[in-house]
């Protein structure tokens, strides 16, 4: 009930109370002897209370109005949230992708909202380890009856969530998970991703390190299915491409030393080495340098889980340039000035923007889909995600497609990650990559990219 209704009640009240008090008055008038007795309970009943004379809403009318507002007071409001690194190995991707599912919330808002009504939105950490910082925010998401979650930035993390939030009936989309698991995943129809797999990152990795020349190639990659996925797809390509395999081991990412790992490399005489990880490359790579097989010494390749310009700082705080020559294979969106700008203006403290375009698809992907279903809810949005990403009138912004759908069209939404075209399998059929180095200075500086499709 509305503030306003409440005191259109209480002044029919009063309204009542004065009759009834006239005519109190008329029947004195006529003779009645006055008394001084107290009203009745009847009559106690009908006078305002305390509470209502009050010109504060109480707790109650105020959740009541600010549900109605965010609804924008017809029907119930699309609401979306994110579980993303906040902390942990991977705190480096998390404010570039929620800036960009921000950003996307304030245009589809400024837009007009899906079905006339305005997104809520909300989030919390994924942190990292076993999953038990993930589930506790999934846990609460799905109390407040979100209808999409974003996340988790990791593989091995959406992993652990997966079966919760598909299983309760809610979309799930994650913004950067590449292990090629997913494609095959039982998750309902519920899951979708806006990075491409990485049955199409490894081939490009391979592709990169035999030509610079490597032909004796190590691949070290972390025991998680983030890890497992790439190696795989990185082994098989570079067989395909000719090169010999020295060393193919995964490790454990909590270990307290890689020198086992890293003396295989050594013992193999491995030209060429790829490097799999999240933060626990850069003592990976410490402990190269040491044994003479890092960027000064041969070829080294990273994958996405260090392509940041952080990864330098990490190795040795006092070199900036102790990694210059490495390489490194990321996914990376379409040339997206506009969204660039966009971004940096929303959050004018960005350091990397890895994963932050894919964030922002996720959203308006979804926002499209929930319009095109004609209603807010996680069903609205499984059934039409595929369609609204694929083989209908080429449309680049929330605006833009909302117009579309609105004239009866159907639509093909391309967003700042590039072309969607969301396979079967709820993934893109194809990706851009771009190809890094490290220099001298610390920085990494994209040198190309490079396209792969399935």
């Amino acid at each position: 009930m509305t503030t306003k209704f409440k005191w259109l009640r209480l002044v029919a009240m009063m309204c009542l109370l004065a009759i009834v008090a006239a005519a109190c008055a008329a029947e004195d008038d006529a003779g009645d002897e006055a008394t001084d007795d107290e009203p009745t309970e009847a009559m106690e009943e009908e006078e305002p209370t305390e509470a209502m004379e009050e010109e504060e809403p109480t707790e109650a009318m105020e959740e009541g109005t600010e549900e109605e507002a965010a609804s924008g007071g017809d029907g119930e409001a699309l609401s979306m949230a994110y579980v993303l690194p906040e902390t942990g190995q991977l705190a480096f991707l998390g404010p570039p992708i929620i800036s960009g599912f921000q950003l996307a919330v304030q245009e589809i808002n400024e837009a007009g909202g899906v079905n006339g009504t305005e997104v809520v939105q909300d989030g919390g950490d994924e942190g990292d380890g076993d999953g038990t910082i993930a589930n506790q925010t999934v846990d609460r998401l799905l109390a407040d009856d979100v209808d999409i979650i974003m996340g988790a930035a990791s593989s091995g993390i959406s992993l652990t969530i997966i079966d919760k939030i598909t299983g309760a009936g809610v979309v799930q989309c994650s913004p950067s998970n590449t292990s090629p698991t997913f494609t095959t995943y039982d998750d309902g129809g519920l899951y979708f991703r806006a990075a491409p797999t990485d049955a199409l990152q490894g081939p490009v990795l391979a592709e990169q390190i035999v030509a610079a020349g490597g032909t004796n190639v190590a691949v070290l990659a972390r025991a998680d299915d983030y890890g497992q996925g790439l190696l795989d797809a990185t082994e098989a390509a570079l067989e395909n491409a000719g090169a010999t395999i020295a060393v193919a081991t995964t490790y454990d990412p909590q270990a307290q030393s890689f020198d086992a790992e890293v003396q295989q490399v050594v013992d193999a005489g491995a030209d060429a080495v790829a490097v799999i990880s999240f933060d626990e490359g850069a003592r990976i790579l410490s402990t190269m340098i040491e044994r003479g097989v890092g960027p000064a010494d041969i070829i080294v390749f990273g994958a996405d889980g260090i392509a940041s310009g952080d990864t330098p700082e990490l190795v040795d705080p006092d070199n900036p340039g102790v990694l210059e020559g490495m390489m490194t294979t990321s996914p990376t969106p379409a040339s997206d000035e506009d969204f660039n700008s966009a971004l940096n203006e929303f959050n004018p403290d960005l350091e990397d923007t890895l994963f932050a375009a894919e964030g922002y698809d996720c959203a308006i992907a979804a926002a499209l889909a929930a319009q095109a279903g004609g209603e807010n809810s996680s069903q609205a949005i499984a059934d039409n995600m595929i369609a609204v990403t694929g083989e209908g009138t080429k449309c680049t912004s929330y605006s833009e497609c909302l117009e579309l759908l609105e004239a009866g069209e159907d639509i093909d939404y391309d967003g700042p990650s590039g072309p969607m075209d969301f396979t079967e399998a709820g993934e893109p059929s194809q990706g851009t990559y771009a190809v890094s180095m490290f220099t001298a200075d610390g920085e990494l500086e994209q040198v190309e990219t490079v396209q792969s499709s399935l």
